[in-house]
């Protein structure tokens, strides 16, 4: 298991991409800015596991595959990569995890799979994530603020029961629970072992599906296998079927800005998810 490096290589071009000329400085402002923006600019992708390749979250590969393969990822890299970011422009900020619930019962104990951050702000703590697909949260949050929370998106609100924190998205008129964590420190092992489960594990839902999101002001880009849509804040949503791989990897690089890795595995792999959904 590789030790992360403990520093970006390229971060002026990784502040260039998400908007800034100069690192700006450790405030609640820019936290708010830098998550935003990093959502609307990283999509959220699986594609290197439905290629069967490896999923390396060293930081230099994560760096590699983003800033210069025209690639996204998930949550073990890109809030890997926005740690590293924000510890390099002074935020007081550490790394957690959590189990994911959404499509479930909140109280279901399953696999810890995902990773956040959590930073603290002139005594205040805040959860900050750019990595949970299609509903991950477009501002920070304060962790112990129990009251629904306005984002640049949806409202979100946290429940805590017995050392563990519930973070809810309302959907409509309807709070969705999504993921339960704690404030455990966490080692570069226990995200190893997290990457290697949803990376290689069958039960793991990025063997089975095509997992992709991309936010943008007012609205949210999914794509589940061939089922497509576009979110709008408060409003309607428009869906879409694809069928077709062409028109699949087409989507990839229109609506989400993906450089799609030219590997045999992959085409096939993306036909057979579309004739099964």
């Amino acid at each position: 298991m590789s030790q992360d490096s403990p520093n970006l290589t390229h971060s002026r071009l990784y502040l260039q991409r998400l908007g800034y000329d100069s690192p700006p400085a450790p405030t609640l402002e820019t936290l708010a800015q830098l998550q935003l923006r990093h959502v609307c600019t990283f999509a959220f992708e699986n594609l290197s596991v439905l290629a069967q390749l490896p999923v390396p979250i060293d930081l230099a590969s994560i760096e590699q595959k983003v800033l210069f393969d025209g690639r996204g990822g998930y949550c073990y890299e890109l809030n890997q990569m926005f740690l590293a970011l924000l510890q390099e422009l002074g935020f007081d900020a550490r790394g957690i995890t959590g189990r994911v619930v959404i499509g479930g019962p909140p109280d279901a104990h399953t696999p810890r799979t995902h990773r956040l951050s959590l930073v603290t702000l002139a005594g205040v703590r805040y959860i900050s994530d750019v990595a949970f697909g299609g509903m991950v949260p477009s501002s920070p949050l304060q962790l112990d603020n129990l009251a629904p929370q306005a984002t640049a998106h949806e409202p979100y609100r946290l429940t805590l029961k017995d050392g563990s924190y519930t973070l809810w998205a309302q959907v409509g008129e309807e709070w969705r629970g999504l993921y339960v964590f704690d404030l455990q420190p966490q080692s570069h092992f226990d995200y190893e072992l997290g990457n290697w489960y949803v990376s290689t594990h069958p039960d793991s839902p990025f063997i089975k599906q095509l997992k992709v999101a991309l936010i943008g002001p007012g609205l949210r880009r999914t794509l589940n296998n061939g089922n497509y849509a576009v979110h709008h804040v408060g409003g309607d949503s428009e869906k879409r079927s694809i069928t077709d791989v062409d028109q699949l990897l087409e989507l990839l690089r229109e609506a989400f800005g993906l450089r799609v890795p030219k590997h045999p595995q992959l085409r096939p792999r993306l036909a057979q998810l579309l004739a099964d959904s």
